[in-house]
């Protein structure tokens, strides 16, 4: 198994700082977080990734320095424009990103801070039951 991270330098941007992992082939999850510091990176990677993971590629922001004392981890450089590196990548997460970026901008325009988490499980949930040709009659079964 591998996964992916993205916790995104948010810092003195006033943007809400978001974190999400994705398995290759698998399940996103995302959370909102405080901040991007490395000791809050690495308890979400802590709750989120099995020990016996393979490989956890990022890419080379600061906050993840941490990992490699636990994980298997590899960068990549997207400052340098390097984007893959043989099995290192962080495509599967920016695909995500770019999902639900697009999703909120072009049907929800703007969200607040208070709701990201909501439009974070929507987007989540989505893309996890992307595949699922019985989506619509699922949801309601859960009613």
């Amino acid at each position: 198994m591998r996964a992916k991270y993205h916790g995104g330098g948010a810092a003195n941007t006033g943007k809400v700082a978001v974190i999400g992992a994705i398995a290759r082939k698998g399940n996103v999850v995302c959370q909102v977080i405080e901040n991007t510091s490395a000791d809050t990176l690495s308890l979400f990677v802590e709750k989120t990734v099995n020990e016996k993971v393979s490989l956890v590629a990022t890419d080379d922001y600061s906050g993840y320095r941490d990992l490699k004392h636990f994980y298997p981890h590899k960068t990549v450089d997207h400052k340098a424009h390097e984007y893959v590196r043989g099995t290192v990548h962080t495509n599967n997460i920016e695909n995500f990103w770019s999902l639900l970026k697009r999703g909120i901008v072009g049907t929800y325009h703007n969200v607040s801070k208070d709701y990201l988490p909501l439009y974070l499980n929507e987007f989540s949930f989505r893309f996890n039951n992307r595949k699922n040709p019985d989506i619509f009659d699922d949801i309601l079964r859960g009613c």
